[in-house]
């Protein structure tokens, strides 16, 4: 059964309004907004609500209604929606609680949800427990309450879960224009993913921001960051959780390495979606976007005219993805003519305030820095208030600022350290004239940052459809780490030569074999170092022969190894399986390095060898693997090689499959490659 389309729902002619004081206050919402078309209240007593007849049923109206706003109480909304899918209404909203959402106090919660979906069939629904929508081009809206959105001709697109932080992003005071404002509440039939989809295609949306509790759908996510791909409209999420950690039990580093926050920050990144962690930074990140588009590089300029402004700026970089790349020889000249002798010429650059208030001088200042091909040119300035200063001369800066920009063909902003600075008519203003008006050092550095990012992903190969594997039902067991071993070897993954031994004098007989040193490690054991249970640099068959004796109390079985040469570093490359994205790949810094470094990529599956390449290059033991203070090294390559073999075989046996632990794999000097020194495998029988 496939859906109907959203347009008529989001973009409606007709709006029929269901209840009491909720749906009177949609039709004010309505009017305020000065909505063209038809609004049709339908209440089983009133005769008319606000100038217009109400109507006893849906089978009275004139016609199937484009929108219906459902504000009656959870049964009645089951009833509504049956009638107003029956009629061939576009869509509705469903105002009503009382559905998955309480389903700790309503024990027919999530029926009722399920009710509520199959009645409204190929009908759209957008909810239930959920505010609906405002369509700030047409001045169409199915809201119940005050907000802050005011009519525009173009804008970005906002999607949240949650109506209280819809209204609050409707109410900002920073110029940022939105088209449209959708909350998705249980998101029982349409997803926010769904209704970003919709709203893409409109061509007055320039930008989408959503607000993400929590996934849901990832094809509808894949679907949406595909589409805004193809049509160059970039996207941002507020993805909450990033204090929440894997509650499960675990038997390896890899699960602790991946927990679903960085999950989420690897899914976005693989799709192109820009990742934001606070409200402000997404309001920011959506005007860039909606003035500039994304960045094509991280090179950013920055003029104030106080020293301290350029110490922060520059500090507020460290850690961003943000170049304040140094001045070019041919700008020097020209920024040394009009701003004189006194002035250090640096980016960022402090051109104190010889300038202050001289259109000319400071548009010849401002032109010379927005010549040096920054993707983006900042202008640190606060305004005055209005209420007790003159601001005359800072708008001579801002005339300056757009002069230069439109002599040099450069992208601007006007940056307020303290967004209160910012007032919002200067920032519409600003808007208007091309020019991004930013408010607060760090949100903009992290707009920028989010920028150059999206540019980044959509200048790469389209990523390829996340792997789709639901996990299979069966008993969990542990494969052995021979058995371990000898899957991965299978797979084209190096493993030390080894055999296993029942006793410890065959272990022996085995290390005689294989030639010295070797290791000795207790099959059955999952933490070995922590009881004992494993040896290295046995150098004869007497020590190997004590040591499996020693360790035989908790052994099943002997794996006996040669001993692998001191390696450049150790690495851990495992797989763990996410609820909602399924399994994923984790890369680290691996041994004794797990506790010791914050220094691990994740990689959602499947990869491509780039794409490996790529996430390795972003470790801080890069250093160490391609051979650091004159040590011999590897190659990014090789290594990549090697966690391409162990990606493969998690995504052939991922049915199966629920974690995977390679740690360490060893990186040699790049003659001798690869080699995984331990693994565990655990999977469904």
């Amino acid at each position: 059964m496939t859906q109907r389309p959203l347009d008529r729902l989001i973009r409606p002619r007709t709006i029929a309004v269901f209840g009491g004081r909720e749906a009177r206050r949609v039709i004010e919402q309505c009017d305020l907004m000065g909505f063209a078309g038809e609004i049709w209240p339908v209440h089983p007593t009133l005769e008319s609500a606000l100038g217009r007849r109400c109507y006893r049923s849906v089978a009275e109206l004139p016609d199937a209604p484009d929108a219906a706003f459902v504000g009656v109480n959870r049964t009645l909304t089951i009833e509504i929606i049956s009638n107003l899918a029956a009629r061939g209404a576009g869509g509705a909203v469903c105002y009503a609680s009382g559905f998955s959402e309480a389903v700790a106090e309503l024990a027919d919660g999530a029926e009722l949800q399920q009710a509520l979906v199959a009645v409204a069939g190929v009908m759209p629904i957008v909810g239930p427990n959920c505010y609906g929508m405002i369509n700030g081009l047409d001045g169409a809206l199915l809201w119940p309450d005050q907000h802050g959105i005011i009519r525009t001709e173009r804008g970005v697109a906002i999607l949240t879960q949650s109506s209280n932080i819809a209204i609050n992003l409707s109410m900002q005071r920073r110029g940022l224009p939105i088209s449209y404002l959708m909350t998705a509440g249980n998101q029982a039939q349409t997803s926010l993913s769904d209704l970003a989809y919709a709203v893409l295609d409109d061509p007055r949306v320039t930008a989408v921001g959503l607000h993400i509790e929590g996934f849901g759908d990832i094809r509808a996510l894949e679907a949406l960051a595909i589409r805004a791909r193809e049509l160059k409209k970039p996207v941002v999420a507020l993805k909450v959780g990033k204090s929440e950690q894997a509650q499960r039990a675990t038997v390896s580093h890899t699960a602790s390495l991946a927990g679903s926050d960085a999950v989420a920050d690897a899914v976005l990144d693989r799709l192109g979606i820009g990742r934001v962690t606070t409200l402000p930074e997404l309001i920011e990140a959506l005007k860039l976007l909606h003035v500039a588009g994304p960045l094509e590089s991280n090179a950013i300029s920055s003029m104030s005219c106080s020293g301290g402004e350029a110490s922060l700026m520059a500090d507020a970089a460290v850690g961003r993805n943000v170049e304040f790349r140094a001045l070019k020889e041919d700008q020097l000249p020209a920024l040394r003519a009009s701003l004189g002798q006194m002035v250090t010429l640096s980016n960022p650059l402090d051109y104190h305030t010889f300038v202050w208030g001289d259109l000319a001088r400071q548009t010849e200042a401002f032109s010379a820095m927005f010549s040096g091909g920054y993707a983006l040119n900042l202008l640190v300035l606060d305004f005055p208030r209005d209420d007790r200063c003159d601001g005359a001369d800072w708008m001579v800066t801002v005339s300056a600022v757009a002069a230069a920009a439109k002599q040099t063909g450069a992208r601007a902003g006007i940056l307020a350290t303290l967004p209160e600075n910012m007032p919002e008519t200067i920032a519409q203003q600003l808007i208007e004239a091309g020019i991004v008006p930013l408010c607060g050092i760090s949100e903009a550095l992290v707009a920028a940052d989010i920028a150059c990012s999206i540019s980044r992903a959509w200048k790469r190969p389209s990523p390829l459809p996340l792997l789709s594997a639901p996990a299979q039902a069966g008993e969990m067991e542990t494969l052995s780490e021979a058995a371990a071993k000898a899957e991965l070897a299978a797979s084209g993954l190096a493993v030390p030569r080894g055999k296993t031994a029942a006793t410890a004098s065959e272990a022996a007989d085995c290390a005689e074999q294989l030639g010295f040193p070797v290791a000795l490690k207790a099959l059955g054991v999952e933490h070995k170092s922590d009881v004992g249970a494993v040896k290295l640099n046995l150098w004869d068959r007497n020590a190997v022969r004590d040591a499996a004796e020693g360790m035989g109390h908790v052994a099943h079985g002997f794996l006996v190894e040669r001993m692998i040469d001191r390696p450049l570093v150790e690495l851990i490359v495992g797989a763990v399986r996410d609820p909602v994205v399924g399994l994923t790949l984790t890369i680290g810094a691996g041994g004794i390095l797990v506790e010791l470094l914050d220094d691990s990529v994740i990689l959602p599956l499947p990869v491509t060898k780039a794409e490996v390449v790529d996430r390795i290059s972003r470790l801080k033991v890069r250093k160490l693997i391609e051979g650091y203070r004159g040590n011999p090294g590897s190659s990014l390559e090789i290594v990549a090689d090697a966690v391409v073999s162990a990606a493969e075989y998690v995504v052939m046996n991922a049915a199966r499959l629920e974690e995977l632990d390679i740690n360490p794999l060893m990186v040699l000097p790049e003659s001798r490659g690869v080699i995984a020194a331990d693994a565990l495998i655990r999977r469904r029988r």
